[in-house]
């Protein structure tokens, strides 16, 4: 019987320890998958990742935290272990709607971090309070700093023509689209019949992700005007990555487009309309609207 030789090389004797194990996992996700990681800068990080020796998590967790700002941007970040499990019972509100005398209707959408269950709720909320035969209404996505955006949409999805040129998110390597009815079968509502009237949305420095995407959606639309300050700049998407010790690595993988073509990412979204004033800025303008 022949024999053959058996070479051993070193580097396969030697194990990696656990954090060296974090860091190369989380640099092939990044590698990936993050929006920003490609070309010089990227290929820069991740070799200086890739051959960093953390001898803790800790240091792991740096080493990943500095590669995700160059990967995923400002919006990306490394969650430990406690927070996942924090986030997962984070505060949230339900959306409140008022109907004004002038029979125009105030809805307030604020983060939302629930489940499906809740995320029904709270698109029912808005859709079962809104009267159909009122004459305008104001949207409000102050302090809005993200979350699920499906309930969101969802929840105004009345006043958003049909058709799949809603939002779109461009990663890397495509583009998918969101449509309407997409939204709507995730969050599990039924479909309201469109609503033509004039939309103000009202937004700040605090509108962030979700908050933004939301936004988006009316963007482009001849019946609807935004008012406010400009928006914290975080249009666009974030995947999270369960990492091996309960950690998730949330990282950017993908920008905004509205149906303007417009692409929305790292920068603020300017309002329509800049005021200090912007709840009696917007009444003033649907109550004129079309005179």
């Amino acid at each position: 019987m022949k024999k053959f030789a058996i070479l051993i090389l070193p580097c396969l004797i030697l194990s990696c320890s656990e954090p060296q194990r974090y860091v190369r996992k989380a640099v092939n996700i990044m590698d990936k998958n993050g929006l920003y990681a490609e070309g010089a800068q990227w290929d820069s990080a991740k070799n200086a990742a890739l051959t960093s020796n953390p001898e803790t998590m800790e240091d792991a967790y740096t080493i990943v935290r500095e590669a995700l700002k160059v990967a995923g941007g400002k919006h990306s970040f490394l969650s430990p272990a406690n927070r996942v499990a924090e986030d997962r019972v984070r505060e949230w509100e339900m959306p409140s709607v008022s109907v004004h005398d002038n029979n125009i209707a105030s809805v307030k959408l604020p983060p939302f971090h629930g489940n499906k269950e809740e995320g029904l709720k709270y698109a029912n909320t808005v859709l079962e309070g809104v009267p159909d035969d009122i004459s305008g209404i104001i949207i409000d996505l102050r302090g809005n700093v993200g979350g699920d955006m499906y309930p969101m949409i969802a929840a105004v999805h009345k006043f958003i023509p049909d058709g799949n040129d809603m939002l779109r998110f461009k990663t890397r390597k495509r583009t998918s689209w969101i449509p309407r009815s997409f939204v709507l079968n995730a969050v599990g509502v039924k479909e309201k019949e469109f609503l033509d009237c004039p939309v103000a949305i009202l937004t700040d420095s605090l509108t962030a992700s979700s908050g933004e995407a939301t936004l988006l959606c009316f963007r482009g639309l001849n019946n609807v005007k935004t008012f406010g300050c400009p928006t914290a700049g975080y249009a666009s998407s974030n995947c999270p990555y369960a990492m091996p010790d309960g950690s998730s690595l949330v990282l950017t993988t993908g920008c905004d487009v509205a149906r303007t073509n417009e692409v929305f990412c790292d920068d603020p979204i300017a309002p329509d309309m800049s005021t200090t004033n912007p709840e009696t800025d917007a009444m003033n303008w649907l109550l004129n609207f079309g005179k």
